[in-house]
């Protein structure tokens, strides 16, 4: 029973150490490659020489329209809905996805270490 144990826990081990290279691999990749995104871009306000992207949500008259026919309620959801979505985009999901590689290999390898050496013994008997 403790050989079996041994591979469960080297299985584990296996399992998460790929998914943290696999996973960190992917995740600088996405980084390094990963362009502006401009999907939102309604013009760009030059200040200093140096252009700056506008979008919809910094659109002062599309605030105070939205607040106008949904009230403020309805500016944060906006708000909250904008900020979701760009954790999906870019370099903020390559981040994202080595939280998540971290977070998945590190219950991996816990619990690869919770495996008790004689677990299950009283079953064999």
């Amino acid at each position: 029973m403790h050989e079996r144990n041994a591979a469960r826990q080297s299985r584990f081990n296996l399992i998460g150490t790929l998914v943290l290279v696999i996973g960190l691999a992917a995740s600088a990749w996405i980084f390094f490659t990963a362009g502006e995104d401009a999907s939102d871009v309604i013009g760009y306000e030059i200040v200093d020489g140096r252009s700056y992207p506008v979008t919809t949500g910094d659109s002062k008259i599309y605030r105070h329209d939205l607040e106008r026919f949904g009230g403020k309620a309805a500016v944060f959801a906006d708000d909250l809905t904008r900020w979701l979505s760009s954790l999906w985009h870019g370099r903020r999901l390559a981040l994202i996805l080595a939280v998540l590689t971290i977070a998945v290999s590190f219950v991996c390898f816990r619990t690869a270490e919770r495996i008790p050496p004689g677990a299950g013994d009283e079953k064999e008997r």
